[in-house]
């Protein structure tokens, strides 16, 4: 099952960066790709590294908040695993398990380590939802079919509902509509939906318990994110392009805050589909398709296969059966 998930997953990948190629790449662009600028790749390249870092930073300093403690090594594992996994399924869903199984692997106990998943997805939400506002001051051309103006009111309810939803969970206002919905719906879905209400409650609790420690992750996640997203203007530089870094940046923001939902295994087609919509007007003509490819090579395959090396080396071929994934969720 792995191996035939897998071999679809790099077919859906290929097949995905030739079409983006090959529909948005003209004969100007390949005689500007032969004055590629080295420098940017390297850049590139050092910018992905530095957010990895930061991840992996962060990570510690929430095991660190729960009680336990993991090394620089372990924190890589669960950073690359998280990778791996999650351009395997859909919404990056398999990206929470990976994280699970390393953390149990550095003997974190389950519950902790369900409860620090969560609040990592959670903090990096929050922090491109807080971003939205400002990005759509500055630009005004997001999507250009809808109205800066709707997107900024869109914006500003989902931080302020996020804000409210937060605020009943801590306080236990929440507890009865959770379990109100629970016992309208079946007894196998009301289990899962108090489950997971329970685990984002606990993250929540968390990240009340200690205001400044948290705010100090809060920024290093924003660095990490931020360090992520600057492949695509060292990118854009390299193809000669006079780069926007505040624009460039608050499209990645956008794009990325609606990755987090994507339905396709790790954001496949729709990353890159996105990314040539808000990008078409800003890289050089022609370029928009080698430019979102890069990008997707960069952020998500080349960890992607560091992911497979850690996962293969610590779990064994195996890893991926239908027990492992049973225990995992």
């Amino acid at each position: 099952m792995f191996y035939k998930r897998l071999i679809v997953l790099l077919l859906l990948v290929g097949i995905i960066s030739y079409c983006v190629i090959y529909f948005t790449v003209d004969i100007n662009t390949l005689r500007n790709l032969i004055d590629f600028q080295p420098w940017s790749v390297a850049a590139a390249f050092f910018s992905v590294l530095i957010g990895l870092f930061l991840d992996g930073f962060r990570l510690i300093q929430l095991v660190r908040l729960s009680g336990e403690k993991i090394t620089p090594m372990q924190a890589a594992r669960v950073v690359f695993g998280n990778y791996f996994l999650a351009l395997l399924t859909p919404g990056f869903s398999g990206g929470a398990v990976a994280q699970l199984m390393f953390l149990r692997y550095a003997e974190v106990p389950m519950g902790k380590a369900a409860i620090i998943v969560v609040v990592r997805t959670l903090i990096s939400i929050l922090f491109l939802f807080v971003c939205m506002p400002f990005i759509l001051l500055s630009d005004d051309g997001v999507l250009p079919w809808v109205s800066n103006k709707l997107l900024m009111w869109f914006s500003l309810l989902a931080i302020a509902g996020t804000i409210a939803l937060i605020w009943a969970m801590v306080s236990g206002s929440f507890d009865k509509v959770a379990v109100f919905i629970a016992k309208r719906i079946s007894h196998k879905k009301g289990r899962k939906l108090m489950g997971f209400y329970h685990d984002n409650k606990k993250a929540i609790l968390l990240l009340s318990s200690s205001p400044a420690a948290m705010f100090k992750v809060f920024i290093i996640s924003g660095l990490s994110l931020i360090a992520l997203y600057a492949v695509v203007p060292f990118l854009l530089m390299g193809l000669g392009a006079k780069v926007n870094w505040i624009m460039v940046m608050g499209r990645m923001v956008f794009l990325n805050l609606f990755l987090y939902f994507s339905p396709t295994p790790g954001g496949s087609g729709i990353a890159e589909g996105g990314f040539i919509l808000l990008f078409n007007t800003i890289a050089p003509q022609g370029t928009v398709g080698v430019v979102a490819v890069g990008w997707r090579l960069f952020a998500e395959y080349i960890p992607f296969l560091v992911g497979f090396y850690y996962t293969i080396k610590v779990f064994g071929r195996g890893f991926l059966g239908k027990k492992t994934l049973n225990k995992g969720k």
